[in-house]
């Protein structure tokens, strides 16, 4: 992982996103994902999986609510040409109090495809 400057790692989208989801900015970060109605967004976190524009936005929308936290990008690497990791350290008042957490995104024309949120 490069922990210098992570968010270099990453491309544009990725980094749009992570910006805007920290920030609650549904709308902002919802446009980071495909649209594609044959191969539609999936994003898997906490034991559940969102599939579809709609679901993702209610993720999006929902996610982590109930909590104060802040995010801190620690580290991203690229996995190949379609996968990135970004790492974010999340600290704030759920159980716990600090977590890493892997956001594992799949690319496909420049959108969000897949992603997956795990520690």
């Amino acid at each position: 992982m490069d922990t210098n400057a992570p968010d270099a790692a990453l491309p544009p989208t990725i980094r749009a996103f992570l910006a805007a989801h920290a920030a609650r900015q549904v709308d902002a970060a919802a446009r980071a994902f495909s649209s594609s109605p044959t191969s539609p967004p999936v994003v898997v976190d906490d034991g559940h999986t969102y599939r579809g524009t709609e679901e993702v936005r209610r993720f999006l929308r929902d996610a982590g609510g109930q909590y104060t936290y802040t995010t801190e990008l620690v580290g991203a690497e690229r996995v190949d040409d379609t996968r990135w990791v970004a790492v974010n350290r999340i600290e704030g008042d759920f159980p716990g109090g600090v977590a890493e957490l892997r956001f594992r995104f799949t690319l496909v024309d420049d959108r969000i495809a897949e992603l997956v949120i795990a520690p």
